[in-house]
C-alpha cells in the first residue's frame, strides 16, 4: 500500500462519513412528524420505549443522535429517566440496521438478479433519482428525499472507496500482524473505543471495520471485542451532550454509558471463556461484512436481553452515582439539542408556551377578582406570574429564532409562526394583569369606592372576559376549532360593553353619582380588560390561521365579522348572555 492508497483511503473514509450525516440529518428531517408519532406512544412500558428507541434509531441511522435527543428531551421534562432507559436500549439494537445495509456491498454472485442487490449496482440509480429530486424539488420534503439518496450514494461509494484502497494490505504481513494483537479481547474492546470515540458514531466504525474485513485480514476473534468496544465508544457523544444539563439528562448519559460497559464485561468475560475452553474455529475464519453486521446485532440483542429486566437497578446505580442535591435541580425550559428536530422541538416550545399561557391566564383572572376582594398574597403572585411570563418570552423567542434558521417544513414554519405570535399575546395578558391590580392597589389607597351599579356592571364583563380567556386558552391549548370560532363574536360583544359600560359612567358623573378618581380608575380598567379581549381574540385567530395553513389574521377576522353566518349567531348568544 502506497502514499496514494493512502491519499485514496483518506478520501473514501470522508466521502463515507459526509454520506452518513447528509443522509442521517435528511431522514431526522423527513421523519419529524414520524418521530413526533412514535415518541408520543411512548409509555413506561419497557417494550414501548424499547420498540420506540428501535424504531427512531433505525429511521435516523444513528444511535448517537437518539441518545443526545433523548438527553434533550429529559432535561427538558419530555421524557422521564425510566422512560429513556428503555429507548436507549432500544437505540443500540436499531444502530445495527447501518452494517445490514453495508454488509449488501459483499455479495458475490454471477446470477444478474442477486448482483442488483450489489451497492455499486444500484447506487448509480439512486444518485441519479436524487439529484433530479434535489434539483427540481418544489417542496422541502421531495428536496430532503433527493438528499437522503445522495446521502446513501455517496456513503456506500465511499465504502467502496475505502474498500479498494486497503486490498492491497491483504498481502502486508505487518497489517495481518496488527490484527492478530486485536486478537486480545482487551486491546479489541479499546481499539473499537477508540475509534468510535473520535468518530462519534458507532455505525461509520463498523463500516470501516467491513471495509478492513475485506481484506480477509480480520477474524472473528479480532473481530467480535472491536465490536464490544465501538458500543462504549459512541457513549462519548451522549456525555458531551449532558454537559450543563440538569441531574436526570447526566443520568440517562451515564444509564446509556452504563448499558454498555455492563453489557460488554458480561459478553466479553463469556467470549472469552467460550474461546478459551471450546476453541471454535469460527474465531480464527476470516470475517467478512455480513458476518460483522451478524456480530454486531447479535452482540446488542444480547446486551438487551441481559440489561432489560435490569432497567430498574440501571436506575438506581445512576440516581446513586448522580444523587440528589438538597438545592433543587432546574431543568432547562428548552433545550437546544432537539434544534436538529424541528417537529420535536417544537413540540417543547408547545409545552412551555402552554406553561406560560396558564400563568397568564390565572393572573389576569386573579387581578379581576382584587378589584373588590384585594389580599397582598394574590398581588404578589400576579407579579411573580408577570415576571415569569416576560423571562419565557424572552427564551421561547429567541429559540424560535434559532429555529427558523434551520431547514423547516411548511407545517413546521406556519407553527413558528404561529408561536411567535403567541408568545407575545400572552405576555401582554400578564402585563394587564399588573395594569389591573395597579387599579386596585389605587382604590385601597385613595378609599374609591364604585356605586352598586358600576359593581354589578363590572363583574358582568369580567364574567365575560373570563369566559373569552377560556374560549382562547381551550383553542390553543387542544387546537379546538369550535372554541376558536367563539371568541371573535363574544371579543366584539365586550368592545360593545366597553362603549356602553364607559357612556354610562359619564352619566352617572353628570348626576354627581361617581368622583372623578373613580372615572380614571373606572376608564383604566375597562380598557385594559378589552384590550386583553383583543389579546385573546389574536390568539384564538393564529390557531385558525395555522388550521388552514396561512397567517393573514386580519384579512380572516374582516371576512368573518362581515360574510359569516355562524359568526352573526354566535355574537347575538353572547349579546343576549352579557347585555347590561
Amino acid at each position: 500500500m502506497d502514499i496514494f492508497n493512502a491519499l485514496t483511503m483518506i478520501g473514501g473514509l470522508s466521502l463515507f462519513l459526509f454520506g452518513m450525516t447528509l443522509m442521517g440529518q435528511a431522514l431526522e428531517r423527513r421523519a419529524g412528524s414520524k418521530l413526533k408519532m412514535l415518541l408520543g406512544r411512548m409509555t413506561s412500558n419497557r417494550f414501548a420505549g424499547l420498540l420506540t428507541g428501535l424504531g427512531v434509531t433505525a429511521i435516523i441511522q444513528s444511535s448517537s443522535a437518539t441518545t443526545v435527543m433523548v438527553v434533550g428531551f429529559v432535561n427538558s421534562g419530555l421524557m422521564t429517566l425510566k422512560q429513556a432507559i428503555n429507548v436507549i436500549m432500544g437505540a443500540n439494537i436499531g444502530t445495527t440496521v447501518t452494517a445490514w445495509i453495508l454488509s449488501l456491498a459483499g455479495i458475490s454472485s454471477k446470477n444478474v438478479f442477486i448482483r442488483l442487490l450489489k451497492p455499486s449496482s444500484f447506487t448509480p440509480v439512486l444518485a441519479l433519482i436524487g439529484i433530479i429530486f434535489y434539483m427540481t424539488a418544489k417542496n422541502n420534503k421531495r428536496r430532503d428525499t433527493g438528499v437522503i439518496l445522495l446521502g446513501f450514494a455517496t456513503l456506500m461509494f465511499g465504502m467502496e472507496t475505502m474498500s479498494d484502497a486497503v486490498s492491497g494490505l491483504r498481502e502486508v504481513p505487518a497489517f495481518r500482524q496488527l490484527f492478530v494483537a486485536f486478537s486480545n479481547p482487551i486491546l479489541g474492546v479499546l481499539a473499537g473505543a477508540v475509534l468510535t470515540a473520535v468518530i462519534q458514531s458507532s455505525s461509520a466504525s463498523v463500516g470501516i471495520l467491513q471495509s478492513l474485513a475485506s481484506t480477509g485480514a480480520v477474524s472473528y476473534g479480532a473481530a467480535i471485542p472491536i465490536i464490544m468496544g465501538q458500543n462504549i465508544g459512541t457513549c462519548v457523544t451522549a456525555l458531551i451532550s449532558s454537559v450543563g444539563t440538569g441531574k436526570n439528562a447526566r443520568r440517562a448519559a451515564l444509564v446509556h454509558l452504563s448499558f454498555n460497559v455492563i453489557g460488554t464485561a458480561v459478553w466479553l468475560t463469556v467470549f472469552c471463556l467460550v474461546r478459551a475452553l471450546l476453541a471454535p474455529a469460527l474465531l480464527g475464519e476470516s470475517a467478512s461484512l455480513m458476518g460483522i453486521a451478524v456480530a454486531h446485532s447479535v452482540f446488542n440483542i444480547l446486551c438487551t436481553i441481559l440489561m432489560l429486566p435490569l432497567s430498574g437497578f440501571l436506575e438506581k446505580l445512576v440516581c446513586r452515582m448522580i444523587p440528589d442535591t438538597k438545592v433543587p435541580d432546574k431543568a432547562k425550559e428548552l433545550d437546544e439539542r432537539l434544534l436538529g428536530s424541528p417537529s420535536l422541538a417544537l413540540a417543547q416550545c408547545k409545552m412551555v408556551l402552554d406553561k406560560m399561557a396558564v400563568l397568564s391566564v390565572g393572573s389576569l383572572k386573579s387581578s379581576m377578582n382584587c378589584i373588590f376582594n384585594y389580599e397582598e398574597e394574590a398581588a404578589e403572585e400576579i407579579r411573580r406570574a408577570e415576571e415569569e411570563t416576560d423571562h419565557l418570552e424572552d427564551i421561547i423567542s429567541t429559540y424560535l429564532l434559532q429555529l427558523t434558521a434551520g431547514h423547516l417544513s411548511r407545517e413546521e414554519s406556519v407553527r413558528t409562526t404561529e408561536y411567535m405570535k403567541l408568545v407575545g399575546d400572552y405576555e401582554r395578558i400578564a402585563d394587564h394583569a399588573v395594569n389591573i391590580l395597579e387599579s386596585a392597589e389605587e382604590i385601597g389607597e385613595k378609599n374609591i369606592e364604585f356605586t352598586e351599579e358600576a359593581a354589578g356592571e363590572y363583574r358582568k364583563i369580567c364574567n365575560a372576559v373570563n369566559e373569552i380567556l377560556d374560549l382562547s386558552y381551550k383553542a390553543f391549548s387542544e387546537k379546538n376549532y369550535g372554541a376558536a370560532r367563539k371568541t371573535e363574536p363574544l371579543e366584539q360583544v365586550i368592545d360593545t360593553m366597553k362603549e356602553t359600560l364607559r357612556t354610562r359612567h359619564i352619566l352617572r358623573l353628570q348626576k354627581g353619582e361617581c368622583t372623578v378618581a373613580a372615572g380614571f380608575v373606572w376608564s383604566d380598567l375597562l380598557t385594559n380588560l378589552e384590550r386583553t379581549a383583543d389579546h385573546c381574540s389574536n390568539i384564538s385567530g393564529c390557531v385558525l390561521d395555522t388550521l388552514n395553513q396561512t397567517m393573514n389574521i386580519h384579512e380572516r377576522q374582516s371576512i368573518f365579522r362581515n360574510s359569516d353566518e355562524d359568526f352573526k349567531q354566535e355574537y347575538r348568544v353572547f349579546e343576549r348572555q352579557y347585555s347590561l
